[in-house]
């Protein structure tokens, strides 16, 4: 493959150059339309697990390796 015509390209350049096509033909206001969708599509989806999050103040937190470790010395 000659390196001047590179043909090959990553699923990340391919992304992007998709994602700026689709910004150049639909423009800003369609990808702020998508995302309120979305955003109300995973609100409907996952309401209950969300209010609990809120709940308890906010995003889930991970356990901290001390709590992994605790439960294997049973």
């Amino acid at each position: 493959m000659n390196k001047k015509h590179n043909t090959e390209i990553t699923a990340s350049e391919a992304g992007r150059r998709g994602g700026l096509a689709t910004l150049k033909n639909q423009g800003r206001e369609y990808f702020k339309k998508i995302g309120k969708k979305g955003g109300n599509r995973t609100a409907e989806l996952y309401h209950d697990l969300l209010s609990e999050f809120g709940k308890k103040g906010g995003r889930p937190r991970r356990p901290a390796l001390t709590e992994y470790m605790e439960g294997e010395d049973q």
